[in-house]
């Protein structure tokens, strides 16, 4: 159904706030639990007004904030501000306190914790004793004022003040403030000439008083926007384009409408196919019933419906939806409506990071501590790192003669003017040291300021890339005083990885222990060379992708072992250039090491909260990365055999790097310059490359520039963690673009994942992903889920932080409204499921009642809502009544909602099971992708496959299919020994489609979708299958739900596996879809259409072992290993041929269809669940009306018609034959088999009054053949139409039916033979009306013979099927080095149990090879 209209939703049902003026409900909840350390300029207002990267300077905007008292003063107070405690140098940060409803909600923001953030508009810059020990950080509870020492014509919150940290005269009371530089002005930056110039488009901070002869030194601040961190600031730089290319007011890339998803078909497959439409117009309330073509588009109809309501042409723009959706049919003219809504309004960051030491001395002998105490206030904002010059400036001044004269008298006249100089010339090489950690803190973290002017630095060392790698790990700062007290000693260890293989690895055996000085630190200061491993490790030789890891090692003072303490790593080429200088790593606890996946997303550029690795490179030139050319060498390669290249095809089909053993390896990188896209695939050539060095990367790019991929979606297996080079990922995403947005959307879960591979946030990936989000946005709400769930990966984090904002800024202001109303949706879910649960039995109820009030509440300010599940899906509000809970262990909520776009409800489920609903969505797109493979081959297979969508740990959303059963209370229907009753499914679907013609429909539905997920089911390895997670659907469709355990990961007792069918495939189900056996044929066409599905998929192997292998780093419970790849590998079979497939698939349902444990584990699982369920007796079934049960028979006949005649010896009449479920067949019946027909039933029912039957007498000179056809035909109506108490039995008798119904057809044989390389197979499918003399079922076997047969050697013998007429074999019978056909016969023999029941010779050189054909069977006894 579709629905037709010409308004779309006005701007006002996306609850967009205006400029100045607040929305009716809060534009935006982040949903983040710390900072998100990315910004852009200008996003504020596009995104909403509570939604900050940088803080707020809004009034209305509380940011927690607060400041160390030593910075500013003692009359700060001691204990907090805005009620959050401060931290304890050497511990870790604590969570802020959030309370449950704001989780979420925090406000993100660059660089430093709030917590740490100074405020220069709120707070006194000088403090006459900014750090004393008297003072501890959880002191006193009093709240003293706050000195303001501004002077009164400088405005408090001026964003143009600039500040100085320096020292002017010593009897300067206050800071000077320079001139205001605007917003953008570039600025000068004062060097060693002062001559050098910035174009940093950000504030500047000066900080402190200055020389009044002049600048001789300073530390000028400015604020960094996009961040300090280079790598993030280009980032920023390039979403900003990308948002750039796609403005809100071009109607090509920004309608504002979710457009339906669309799959091509070939034209081949929809042929002639019409559709029907039942159309819903603004002009009618009743539907418009039209019919099209397949090939009809969306305008073309559109203009259909105008026309047949009159309205042709029209007046305005028109849409087709579809019905019940917000969801729009393609290839329409464009809406005036924008979802997408962008503003132009500029915002300017106002979080202001202000460094404060008391800068100045003054002849007072107590300023000097108060200076050092100053500097240890400046390195803990600064992650508590102590640089040696910052340790050497404080030696030298404690060490001053000033100092000491303090020690020997207090007077100030004990100080000479020499003194003055050397504390003057000690403080200026103090903030010069303070100056370059500044500058090392600000390039390794993302923080919101930076310097203006970068230091000079040391020397520079004379390195080129045919030196080794070399660095000092100079310290770990701010060892946590639990290790102190636990560890005696320290040392690290080094690693260079490259895709997640180590390359060179050297352990520092020296020990050291924590040297106290401002902190605790581990000091080596040891040179670290990876040459003295005897390992020739030149940088030359280094990939570019190469990660430096560190582990922090600590002897255990108690046990003496030697334990891994935490971990740090780092690239050793960013932006192309060779890591040098000071750098500082964030180091995580060791429990935590994502072996082997150290990758740059790992790298956590957050301000550090515990262990901070210092680490001093040698300063030099910028070295390039020298990326290799493409080259090929082939050398003295000969071209491969016929042989090698089949050798070749083969190991092609193994499909996935991981499984290739390193011989296979070998073979393929050997004969690389032969393998092509017809008989190999390019991740396996380019994965199988014996190492990544200059020379074999230039043959790989070489290979990679020369290859045509056959389809873009192969491209993904170089998107792998096997891949990390940077081109070949580019040129993966190449290929990718070529994939449209609604295909693409197929496959995000995995993109989303690969992304942690990636080498840097500005990837040609992330902007694929950008780009295409601005294009859909069902590309943009799922990528945002998406990357909401990602956020839980702990060390990719902030990874994903960075890219979720990113997609914020693009999204514009609706867009992110709607997200906002989404997450708050969640959240109360989330809390209504959690109360829920608490609550005793007696009481749950209740409090799901009480709690629903609040979901009612929730519409009411928000008026509708897009569920997460699917943004075309728009509710209003909740059915209270409608909605519960499930009596499982985690009791999730079941909660229904009303349709914004048509009154019904929408069922979901909230579940709060514990399991990672991440699988169940894997599994079921996978499903999902296999059905749309089906249906590009024009195979529906009927298959119901509902949505799910993680939205956290151990919850989520899936949606309730209606009018769903599950199998096991059907079951329970039946009695307690429903699940071993044959006709239990059977009974159900008869009870809810009394009419034949339904009936039929509703064993197709089931008959397709048996066997769609029969093959699903088997290729995952779905596990844990019992009667209670398979649906059937009263239309007749079967599905299954609950995917927690897969590939194979079975449920254990003991040592025996629950699981122990290939898959669910039982006997009641095969006599469902055989009718009790009187169709035994459908079991056959069940069989083909499971191995014709099975070998559908099978082509498309790689494609699935890619999808699987991208997620393997997913933390997923159940796909962790290679051999959970295997598994599917094992059970697609790629190298196998389509006959061999189709013989294993139906052995798999043998299998299955004879493995009764099957049915006990079901018997089982309905006496477990009746014993906790409830004990009242489940509902009688509804009885079936009396006037149907006439109709209440697999075989009847509505009536029968003579059409005509053939004059033969005997006249044949041709008669019409109508079955109750409309069914027409024609047989043909002479005049004397209509007489012995009337004998037999005058036999059988003598006290039934028959019709008068035909006389076979006749008149000379008349027409004998017409006048009979019109007597006989009286006869048959008469017969088929009488009373119902003869019609019934009539109907119902074994005379009539044989005799009007379809003829049996003769026996035969089902073959496929095929002849390749000398070798010929035959496949042997069916058998059909194959009968014993007496007229039962035998148990047939075939026997083969290939003649001439001169040695009698050909023989061959299949298996025996046990009673049963029409059986299924899919057996093969293989005869090698057999040279030609011509001449040669293949015999095949029937018997069961040495009875000959039919024969047949066929001549091999007239047989179409690879066909199924039917072959009679002679000399057969029926």
């Amino acid at each position: 159904m579709a629905h037709f209209g010409r308004l779309p939703f006005s701007h006002s049902e996306f609850s967009e706030g205006q400029p100045g003026h607040q929305a009716p409900y809060p534009m935006y909840h982040s949903g983040s639990d710390g900072e998100i350390p990315l910004g852009f300029d200008r996003i504020v207002d596009e995104v909403n007004n509570e939604f900050y990267f940088y803080g707020s300077s809004h009034s209305h905007h509380h940011e927690e904030m607060f400041y160390p008292s030593h910075v500013f003063g003692r009359n700060v107070p001691d204990h907090h501000l805005y009620g959050q405690p401060l931290v304890a140098y050497g511990e870790f940060y604590p969570e802020n306190p959030v309370s449950h409803w704001q989780q979420g909600t925090v406000s993100p923001m660059v660089g430093f914790r709030s917590s740490l953030i100074p405020d220069c508009r709120n707070f006194s810059v000088v403090d006459p004793c900014p750090y004393s020990h008297e003072r501890k950080l959880h002191g006193s509870n009093s709240v003293n004022s706050v000195t303001n020492v501004f002077s009164s014509n400088v405005e408090r919150g001026n964003t143009n003040l600039e500040f100085q940290i320096g020292f002017d005269h010593l009897d300067a009371p206050n800071p000077i403030f320079l001139d205001n530089y605007p917003f953008g002005q570039k600025v000068r930056e004062e060097g060693g000439n002062g001559e050098a110039s910035s174009t940093n488009t950000s504030r500047r901070c000066h900080i402190g008083p200055t020389w009044s002869q002049g600048s001789v030194w300073s530390i000028q601040l400015i604020e960094a926007n996009q961040g300090s961190n280079e790598s993030t600031v280009g980032f920023c730089n390039a979403v900003e384009k990308i948002r750039n290319a796609y403005p809100a007011s071009d109607l090509k890339t920004n309608t504002g409408k979710i457009w339906s998803i669309t799959t091509r078909f070939p034209e081949h497959i929809l042929g002639g196919t019409k559709f029907r439409f039942s159309i819903w117009t603004d002009f009618s309330p009743h539907p418009l019933l039209l019919t099209q073509c397949a090939g009809c588009i969306t305008h073309d109809l559109i203009v259909e419906i105008l026309r047949c309501t009159n309205q042709y042409p029209a007046q305005e723009e028109c849409l087709l939806s579809v019905y019940g959706s917000d969801e729009f049919l393609q290839k329409v003219l464009g809406s005036k409506h924008f979802m997408w809504t962008i503003s132009g309004k500029s915002y300017v960051s106002t979080i202001w990071f202000f460094v404060y030491f008391s800068p100045f001395l003054s002849y007072q002998q107590n300023k000097v501590d108060n200076v050092i105490e100053a500097v240890k206030s400046i390195c803990s904002v600064l992650g508590f790192v102590e640089t040696r010059d910052i340790a050497d400036a404080v030696r030298k001044l404690r060490a001053s003669p000033l100092v000491k004269a303090q020690v020997k008298d207090n007077s100030l006249q004990s100080v000479e003017t020499p003194g003055k100089v050397l504390i003057e010339a000690a403080v200026t090489e103090l903030s010069m040291a303070i100056s370059r950690l500044i500058h090392v803190y600000s390039s390794s973290f993302d923080a919101n300021f930076q310097l203006a002017s970068i230091p000079k630095s040391p020397l520079r060392v004379d390195i080129s890339l045919n030196s080794q790698l070399s660095f000092t790990v100079y310290a770990a700062h701010n060892i946590p005083e639990t290790w102190v007290n636990s560890y005696q000693v320290f040392s690290f260890s080094c690693s260079l990885i490259y895709a997640g293989k180590i390359i060179c690895q050297v352990k520092i055996c020296r020990n050291t222990p924590v040297k106290r000085s401002l902190f605790s630190l581990a000091d080596w200061n040891e040179k670290v060379s990876f040459g003295l491993v005897n390992f020739p490790l030149r940088i030359k030789a280094l990939p570019r992708e190469t990660m430096l890891t560190i582990k922090l090692l600590g002897v255990n003072g108690a046990t003496k072992n030697t334990e891994v303490l935490a971990w740090a790593c780092t690239p050793l080429y960013a932006k192309e250039r060779l890591i040098h200088g000071t750098v500082l790593l964030s180091m995580a606890p060791y429990s935590t090491l994502p072996t082997p996946m150290i990758t740059p997303g790992i790298c956590s550029t957050e301000t550090p909260t515990s262990v901070t690795l210092q680490i001093d490179f040698p300063e030099q030139t910028d070295l390039e990365f020298i990326k290799p050319e493409p080259e090929e060498r082939r050398g003295d390669l000969v071209e491969p055999s016929q042989e090698c290249l089949k050798h070749i095809a083969r190991l092609s089909q193994i499909h996935s790097l991981l499984l290739l053993s390193e011989q296979q390896r070998r073979i393929l990188w050997f004969y690389r310059y032969s393998c092509n896209n017809q008989n190999c695939s390019l991740p396996l050539v380019l994965g199988s490359a014996p190492s990544w060095d200059h020379t074999t990367v230039s043959e790989m790019y070489a290979l990679l520039r020369s290859w045509r991929f056959s389809n873009p979606l192969e491209a993904l297996g170089l998107l792998t963690f096997s891949f990390p080079d940077q081109d070949i990922r580019r040129t993966a995403v190449q290929q990718i673009e070529n994939v449209s947005n609604d295909e693409l959307l197929e496959y995000l879960p995995q993109l989303v994942q690969v992304l942690k591979f990636e080498w840097s946030l500005d990837s040609p990936l992330v902007k694929l992903l950008l780009n295409r989000s601005l294009q859909s946005i069902q590309v943009a709400h799922q990528l945002y889920w998406l990357l909401k769930n990602a956020q839980n990966e702990v060390h990719f984090r902030m990874w994903y932080k960075k890219l979720l904002a990113a997609l914020q800024f693009c999204a514009g202001q609706s867009l992110n409204n709607e997200f906002s109303k989404e997450e708050k949706l969640i959240r109360i879910l989330e809390d209504i499921a959690t109360k829920v649960k608490a609550a005793s039995d007696p009481k749950r109820k209740e409090v799901l009642n009480v709690e629903l009030s609040r979901l009612q509440q929730f519409f009411q300010e928000v008026k509708i809502c897009r569920l997460p599940l699917n943004p075309a899906l728009v509710v209003q509000g909740i059915e209270a009544d409608s909605c519960s809970y499930f009596t499982s262990n985690a009791f999730p909520l079941k909660i229904s909602f009303i349709n914004a776009n048509e009154k019904t409800e929408f069922h979901m489920q909230f579940s709060q099971i514990g399991d990672d609903l991440r699988q169940d969505m894997l599994v079921l797109q996978i499903i999902r992708v296999m059905d749309n493979i089906w249906l590009q081959e024009g195979l529906d297979m009927q298959m119901i496959i509902y949505r799910c969508l993680s939205t956290g740990k151990g919850q989520g959303l899936v949606q309730m299919v209606p009018d769903a059963t599950t199998l096991a209370k059907i079951h329970r229907e039946s009695g307690l020994i429903g699940p071993l009753k044959e006709n239990t499914i059977k009974k159900w679907f008869r009870h809810h489609h009394p009419l034949e013609s339904s009936y039929q429909e509703a064993i197709r539905n089931f008959f397709y979708s048996c066997a769609g997920w029969c093959v699903v089911t088997f290729i995952l390895g779905v596990c844990d299958r019992h009667s209670d997670n398979i649906m059937l659907t009263k239309a007749g469709h079967m599905f299954h739900i609950d995917f927690g355990r897969f590939l194979g990961h079975a449920q254990m007792f003991g040592s025996i596996r629950r699981d122990r069918a290939p898959f669910i495939f039982t006997s009641e189900m095969e006599y469902f879809i055989t009718e009790g056996g009187k169709n035994p044929q459908r079991f056959q066409e069940f069989v083909d259409l499971c191995c014709r599905a099975y070998n559908i998929v099978r082509k498309h192997s790689q494609l699935f072992l890619n999808l699987l292998e991208m997620m393997l780093h997913a933390g997923l419970p159940e796909l962790s290993s290679i051999q959970d790849l295997k598994y599917v590998y094992d059970n697609l079979r790629p190298q196998d041929s389509d006959l061999q497939a189709t013989s294993y698939f139906t052995r798999k349902i043998k299998e299955s269809l004879e493995c009764f444990p099957v049915k006990l584990n079901n018997l089982i699982h309905a006496l477990v669940q009746m014993s906790v369920g409830s004990s009242a007796k489940p509902p009688a079934p509804e009885t079936v009306p009396q006037e149907w049960m006439m109709l209440d028979t697999e075989r009847s006949i509505a009536r029968a018609t003579i059409l005509g005649f053939s004059k033969k010896p005997d006249s044949l009449y041709l008669i019409q034959v109508v079955q109750t479920c409309n069914v027409v067949t024609f047989v043909e019946k002479s005049f004397n088999q209509f007489s012995k027909l009337h004998s037999r039933l005058q036999k059988q029912f003598p006290s039934h009054a028959l019709p008068e039957f035909p006389h076979s007498q006749h008149l000379p000179f008349t027409d004998l053949e017409h006048k009979r056809v019109k007597d006989l035909n009286l006869y048959l109506k008469q017969l088929l139409s009488g009373s119902r108490k003869l019609a019934n039995p009539l109907l119902k008798n074994q005379t009539v039916w044989p005799f009007l119904g379809p003829q049996s057809t003769e026996p035969g044989v089902q073959l496929v033979i095929s002849y390749e390389n000398s070798r010929l197979t035959i496949m042997l499918k069916h058998m059909r009306n194959i009968r014993l003399p007496d007229g039962s079922a035998p148990s047939a076997h075939a026997e083969f013979f290939l003649l001439p047969d001169p040695y009698e050697v050909s023989r061959r013998k299949t298996r025996t099927a046990p009673k049963v007429s029409d059986p299924t074999y899919n057996e093969l019978i293989v005869y090698d080095k057999v040279t030609e056909l011509q001449g040669r016969v293949l015999k095949l023999v029937v018997k069961s149990k040495g009875t000959f029941m039919g024969a047949v010779n066929i001549q091999l050189s007239s047989v179409q090879l690879n066909e199924e054909k039917w072959y009679p069977l002679g000399n057969s006894v029926i």
